[in-house]
């Protein structure tokens, strides 16, 4: 389902704006009013992880600059690092074309995986076979 509020923004030069808010009230939300969120080391390129927000996760990460995420297990926010302090500094958030994913470029501190591993896409699909790929860091922590 196309988004017309960002199919205007395609035409938009590099530099042109719209506010934070008028975007906000466009992002596709699936039914349980959360949105997809890749998780991306901003100076390596390395893709962390993914989880989900809804809209007072972004908020709060916006606000504070520290990411926080919607745990879909607890039902309740999830401040990256509440519990392992292995926290995520957002660097930019940003939106995909259609407003229905968003990318938030963070410094990572410690591993973003609640395995330890410094990323969650540690196991590889290789040869017809799921092959791990990176071994944890440290001790399992407690984070989702």
């Amino acid at each position: 389902m196309e988004n017309s509020f960002f199919k205007q923004l395609e035409k938009q030069a590099a530099g042109e704006s719209v506010t934070f808010e008028q975007a906000l009230n466009q992002l596709r939300f699936n039914n349980q009013g959360i949105i997809p969120a890749i998780a991306q080391q901003h100076d390596t390129g390395e893709v962390l992880m993914m989880a989900w927000m809804n809209r007072d996760a972004i908020m709060e990460t916006l606000n504070q600059q520290r990411v926080c995420y919607w745990s879909r297990s607890r039902q309740q926010l999830w401040r990256k690092g509440e519990s392992s302090g292995h926290t995520q500094q957002l660097i930019e958030m940003r939106i995909d074309c259609d407003g229905d994913a968003l990318l938030c470029l963070v410094d990572q501190v410690g591993p973003a995986c609640h395995t330890n591993r410094n990323n969650c896409f540690y196991l590889s699909v290789q040869n017809n076979q799921l092959t791990t790929i990176a071994d944890a860091v440290a001790p399992a922590g407690t984070d989702e």
